[in-house]
């Protein structure tokens, strides 16, 4: 009985663990089917998002600069998704800034080429070659040839050059357009310096008829109205020597007196209308320098003498130092005319009975004259200004002055290969130095 118990116990006992196995590997499979689902779709899900990430970055790659990743409950892809719309960011604000960038450029092109086109003189761009790469409607309109059918094209197939001069060393150069000979042009030549080393150049052209014209009527004028100025004074020089002579009767002291200084007025009269000649003669380049041997003492001395009348009028006293003879090579006609308005200068300006000393030496490679007076001085704002052409200090002490003698003084000085230069103290003194080359051996010409 007990044997068939156990027996059936054993069997019972088996089939039960049979069950067990059999529920415990149903649970498996079921447990395994439920996480392949999850896993599944959580696979899915991630490919889904690595779907997105890749197309918006297309879209970036592309322009689209609008688009975020939405953020995702995924392991470690918060970093990269705030990584990746940062970038986004920057990358639209970069986007944002080139924009601005551009309309400006944008912007002061169109200014740029609104103000080149505007204006009166024309600008061409050549290359090394000389053809043309960019012309203003001003180079057009001259050149009588479409904008578009100039580039590409040889310049000198519209303009004549100076024989002495290449195209890119123009210097305010005249030239001659073919298609306007009637007209008078100007060229200059700059050249353009870029990265890429190629030679390029702006050639600036100027119509300058109207200039000349005017030039050759301002120059006839002032011929002309110098010389009829000339006239009178000249024969009332004569007429007054005449009289000084006792020519026509026996005259008092107090007569000669007064002639003497009508004769002295007449030579500062004459004086300044030969500045004024020489001046606009000087400008118009008829004006040359014959240079001779001069010896500097006899020269300053025979100059003095001349000016002692005027210079007794204010009391002043001409006082010459020169411790030895200096030979200079220089135009006497010119340099005298410079001596004397320097000094003319220190008796109109200096204090009244004061010494004006008159010096002359030697520096390193000139020789030097100076004209010193102890008076009002020269402001340091009005030293500046002092060489500049019509500027006059006469103005400012009520006096008569056209301003042009220190101008033509300064261009003489300049035309021998010197200079002229100024030092003074206001309310102390004021010295001219005359700078001349201490050598040469060629004569030099202004309008040949």
């Amino acid at each position: 009985m007990l044997l068939e118990f156990l027996a059936t116990f054993m069997q019972n006992k088996e089939t039960l663990f049979i069950h067990v196995i059999n529920v415990f590997v149903l649970a498996v499979l079921v447990f395994l089917f439920v996480m392949a689902r999850i896993t599944s779709k959580k696979w899915l899900k991630l490919n889904d998002y690595l779907g997105t990430i890749t197309s918006t970055i297309n879209s970036i790659r592309y322009g689209d600069l609008t688009k975020k990743i939405a953020k995702e409950n995924f392991p470690n892809s918060k970093e990269l998704v705030e990584s990746l719309n940062r970038m986004i960011e920057t990358l639209y604000d970069r986007e944002k800034m080139i924009n601005e960038y551009q309309n400006e450029l944008h912007r002061q092109n169109k200014l740029l080429e609104a103000v080149l086109n505007s204006l009166s003189d024309g600008l061409v761009i050549i290359d090394e070659h000389f053809k043309i790469l960019r012309a203003t409607p001003k180079i057009s309109e001259w050149f009588q040839t479409g904008g578009s059918n100039l580039i590409g094209t040889l310049i000198t197939n519209y303009i004549e050059l100076p024989p002495d001069r290449e195209l890119e060393n123009l210097k305010d150069s005249e030239i001659m357009i073919y298609a306007d000979k009637a007209s008078n042009f100007t060229a200059d030549a700059f050249e353009i310096k870029l990265e890429d080393r190629k030679k390029r150049y702006v050639i600036v052209i100027k119509n300058v008829t109207d200039q000349r014209e005017l030039e050759i009527l301002k120059e006839d004028f002032v011929a002309t109205l110098t010389h009829d100025l000339k006239v009178p004074i000249i024969a009332e020089t004569n007429m007054l020597e005449l009289f000084l002579n006792e020519s026509f009767g026996k005259i008092s002291e107090k007569q000669e007196i007064a002639l003497k200084n009508m004769q002295s007025s007449n030579r500062e009269l004459l004086d300044l209308v030969q500045i004024v000649l020489e001046t606009y003669k000087y400008e118009g380049q008829n004006f040359r320098l014959y240079r001779e041997n001069i010896m500097l003492k006899g020269f300053i001395e025979e100059i003095i003498y001349e000016m002692i009348p005027i210079a007794d009028k204010s009391h002043n006293t001409l006082v010459f130092n020169s411790t030895r003879d200096i030979r200079v090579l220089a135009d006497r006609i010119q340099l005298k005319r410079v001596i004397k308005n320097l000094i003319q200068n220190a008796i109109s300006y200096g204090a009244q009975n004061s010494p004006i000393e008159i010096t002359i030496g030697e520096i390193p490679k000139y020789i030097i004259i100076k004209v010193k007076d102890y008076g009002k001085g020269i402001s340091p704002n009005d030293i500046k200004k002092i060489f500049n052409k019509y500027y006059s200090a006469a103005k400012k002490f009520r006096k008569i002055g056209t301003g042009l003698g220190l101008y033509l003084s300064f261009q003489i000085a300049k035309a021998h290969g010197g200079n002229l230069t100024v030092e003074s103290i206001e309310g102390d003194y004021t010295e001219f130095c005359v700078m001349l080359p201490a050598s040469t051996n060629e004569n030099l010409y202004y309008g040949e």
